[in-house]
Parts: C-alpha cells; sequence; structure tokens
C-alpha cells in the first residue's frame, strides 16, 4: 500500500474479477490490488491461461509485499462447469479471516451488431445472452452461497454496464438487450440482499479491444480513455463507498 496516501482501503478483501485477463479487467486488478489490505484474495477468472499467468507475474509485488493470493481461473462462464470452477475455487478461499467481498462483472462481449428483423436463430441468441446475462447471475448466486454472508464482512457487487443499458441504438440489440437485463437483475441483488452494495458502473469508451472492434464494424472512432483511469475511478467509489446500493453511476458524471 505504499503508492496509496488516502488512510481508507478495500480492506482484507476476497475480490473475484471476471474477465481480468485483458482489457478494463486487467487494469481493475491492477488497481484494486493497490487498494488491498495484506492477507487478502483476488481471484481472476478469464479464458485465457496464458494471459492471467501473465497479469500475475505482473502482480507478483503486491502478492511479495502484501502476503496475498492471486488465484487464475482460466474458465469459461458461459458453461456450467467453467461457472462451478470459479466458485470452486472461491469455496476453498472462503476458510480465511476476511472483512469484505468483492466481486465484479466485467466480462461481456459485444456481439453482432446487425438490423433487429436478422436474429433469427435462436442458438446464437441464446449464446450470446447465457454469457452476458445468465452467467453473471449464476455466477453471483454462487458466490452469495460459498463465501460468508456475516455482519462483520461487508459485500460489493459490481455490475459492469454501459450507457447503451439505459439508452438504445439501432443495430445493438443483443448489446443494449444484455445490458438492460444485467441493470434490473443487479437492482433486484440490491433491494433483495440490504447487507450486499450493488453497483452498476459505466465506464465510458476505453482502449480495448471491443472499441477496437466497434471502430472496424461501424466506422465509429470514439475518444478513447485509457482503462486505468476509468479503473482508478470505480475504485475509488468502492473505497469510499458512499453510493446508494442498486445504483448506475457513470464515469463522465462523476
Amino acid at each position: 500500500m505504499s503508492d496509496v496516501t488516502n488512510h481508507q482501503t478495500l480492506g482484507r478483501s476476497i475480490c473475484i474479477i471476471t474477465g481480468a485477463s485483458k482489457g478494463f479487467g486487467r487494469a481493475l486488478a491492477h488497481e484494486v490490488s493497490r487498494w488491498l489490505e495484506p492477507g487478502s484474495v483476488l481471484l481472476l477468472v478469464a479464458r485465457s491461461e496464458t494471459l492471467l499467468q501473465e497479469l500475475k507475474g505482473e502482480l507478483q509485488s503486491f502478492i511479495v509485499e502484501q502476503h496475498a493470493a492471486v488465484h487464475c481461473v482460466a474458465a469459461d462462464l458461459s458453461t456450467r462447469g467453467g461457472l462451478s470452477e470459479a466458485v470452486m475455487v472461491a469455496r476453498q478461499e472462503a476458510v480465511h479471516e476476511i472483512d469484505r467481498v468483492l466481486l465484479i462483472n466485467n466480462a461481456a462481449t459485444l456481439g453482432d451488431l446487425s438490423n433487429f428483423a436478422s436474429f433469427t436463430d435462436i442458438d446464437e441468441v441464446n449464446s450470446y445472452l447465457a454469457f452476458n446475462i445468465s452467467s453473471a447471475l449464476v455466477l453471483t448466486a454462487g458466490m452469495l452461497q460459498v463465501l460468508p454472508c456475516v455482519p462483520h464482512v461487508r459485500w460489493s457487487v459490481v455490475n459492469v454496464s454501459s450507457t447503451f443499458a439505459l439508452q438504445p441504438l439501432p443495430s445493438w440489440v443483443l448489446y443494449c438487450t444484455a445490458k438492460a437485463a444485467r441493470e434490473m437483475m443487479f437492482r433486484v441483488l440490491a433491494m433483495e440482499q440490504p447487507h450486499v452494495k450493488v453497483l452498476s458502473y459505466s465506464p465510458g469508451p476505453m482502449d480495448t479491444d471491443m472499441q477496437r472492434d466497434i471502430m472496424r464494424l461501424t466506422g465509429v472512432k470514439n475518444h478513447l480513455l485509457p482503462c486505468q483511469e476509468s479503473a482508478k475511478k470505480l475504485v475509488k467509489l468502492l473505497v469510499d463507498d458512499d453510493f446508494v446500493s442498486g445504483t448506475h453511476l457513470d464515469f463522465f458524471k462523476l
């Protein structure tokens, strides 16, 4: 914690980040590690074992200085097996004394950008929705079951959202639908579980593979933020912890 001047921290936490191997998720892993107390556990979930191990290597100083554990879970969260693997690893870490659980649901895909009437293949649509909606629900539910829900342990659940959770855009039916569904899903969690602090965070257009795909497919070139800039703003929100549970906050409005 030598480079963090604020006395506040994220505490001694179990932190789970999905989509952690690159882009915003990778930036979050670096930023979160700066605010964790010694003895914390960082659980990094993504499809690529190679990229996860590279990230773990980048976090080596955090591991040593903070006596922390970093676990890499190479898993496809659109599958039952991948979700079970992530929850199983979290369950194994539940024996540690912690004062916070932090789950950041970041994993998502862009999907096909096509006219509404083109989506006649039920398997294609279900496959997209399974990864972008169902997996976040099942993973969050699984973590609620296996990690401690007791008065002295604070819970924070983040849904990495988008302005398109609230605003429709032609040809973006899959993406807008998934983001809107996740928004409502996590608002339900906030109402149902008062001990869980829930935040939907729109990180803004960032310098990621997804934004490069958007430019290639649409020709639209946005001014892209460095992932680390948006990651810092999200982590500061979590450290300050003064937002209303279930709310949607946008990078550009903070």
